[in-house]
């Protein structure tokens, strides 16, 4: 506050000084007036530089400061419970003990998601705010007629965080036990045999739209409001067949509930190890992989992303964060910021690409 003072009492003298220096000029030209005027517009940037001193200080200050200097918040565009709700809690969990700061896992669901991204698109990029995105992230740009947002220039991948695999299932009275066989099988029964999925562009219904189209396939689709819904028909014979989590089948497989035909990722899962892979099991080039990824508003400055690179890998590589990310059925997945950044995009463009080829739209 000593500057503001400090300002208004020479102003009020440089005030009177130019008072002075008017009835001067009355008088006519005056070489003194000249010199006067000289320096009185030398003090006034005197005040200037000197009202900003304090000013410079506190900046200076500010950047000064240890980030994180507050708590940190994830945006998870997903009711609680669900898999990015999980793993945004156990990586939140440690980032907390590693920033000696309070991490709030803040769940905005709705909209396909697109609540929770927009918020995080609008929110300060000063690294204080980060989303857990899923694949809707690369595919509601073009599943949706409009989005707010653009997926890639709006937001600054912080790593890659968990790749997950899903599990080809059928109900048990099928007549097939493995992939050739459900080829061969809808082959012959065209428009005859349904699948479920957890809603019209959700990664499992994606995966069969996939599997269809390179298979030559003819299936029909029921979207249900979430997995587990789609779930529940499955088990209970009401739809033959469905793409789900390994986390929602496989306890229903090694019931004898469900029958597993094979993953859909390119490589074996330890989470399945009974189960091939669709590629190995009569689809060759098949390969789906769903997976998470922490993102911040697009502008964050580069030394804050580094620091968040290197703590959100750090804990992603953490072993017992680690395990339980296995035992849920999902890999670890830390990434440097540009890998992040190249793979979102290859998603959004192969996604954009089935989804337009197909015609689906969720409006």
């Amino acid at each position: 506050m000593w500057n503001i003072f400090f300002s208004l009492a020479l102003s009020r003298t440089f005030a009177a000084k130019a008072q002075r220096h008017k009835g001067n000029a009355k008088n006519g030209f005056s070489l003194r007036g000249c010199f006067a005027s000289l320096r009185l517009c030398g003090e006034v940037i005197l005040v200037l530089v000197l009202s900003m001193v304090p000013l410079g200080h506190a900046l200076a200050a500010q950047n000064n400061t240890p980030y994180p200097a507050k708590p940190l918040r994830i945006i998870v565009p997903f009711a609680p419970g669900g898999g990015t709700d999980i793993t945004a809690r156990l990586v939140g969990q440690r980032l907390s003990e590693r920033f000696s700061q309070p991490v709030i896992i803040d769940n905005r669901p709705g909209a396909g998601t697109m609540l929770g991204t927009e918020l995080t698109q609008k929110s300060a990029p000063d690294g204080y705010t980060l989303m857990l995105a899923s694949a809707s992230h690369a595919i509601n740009p073009t599943l949706y007629r409009k989005v707010n947002y653009d997926p890639i220039r709006d937001f600054a991948p912080v790593s890659l965080a968990i790749a997950f695999s899903f599990a080809l299932v059928v109900h048990p009275s099928q007549p097939v036990r493995s992939v050739k066989e459900l080829i061969a099988h809808a082959k012959a029964n065209p428009k005859r045999i349904y699948y479920a999925s957890s809603g019209t562009g959700a990664t499992n219904h994606l995966a069969a739209e996939l599997f269809k189209t390179m298979a030559g396939l003819d299936l029909l689709h029921i979207p249900y409001k979430g997995g587990g819904p789609a779930m529940n028909d499955v088990i209970g014979g009401q739809v033959p067949m469905m793409f789900g989590t390994l986390l929602e089948t496989m306890p229903q497989v090694r019931s004898g509930k469900l029958r597993g035909l094979a993953v859909s990722s390119a490589k074996r899962v330890a989470a399945a190890p009974e189960l091939l892979t669709i590629a190995e099991d009569g689809l060759p080039g098949y390969d789906v992989t769903g997976w998470y990824a922490f993102l911040a508003p697009a502008g964050v400055e580069h030394a804050v992303m580094a620091k968040l690179n290197q703590e959100v890998t750090s804990a992603l590589a953490f072993p017992a964060l680690k395990e339980k990310l296995l035992t849920l059925g999902a890999e670890p997945w830390p990434t440097a910021r540009q890998e992040a950044q190249t793979f979102i995009a290859s998603e959004v463009q192969r996604w954009g690409k089935l989804i337009k080829g197909a015609g689906i739209t969720a409006n």
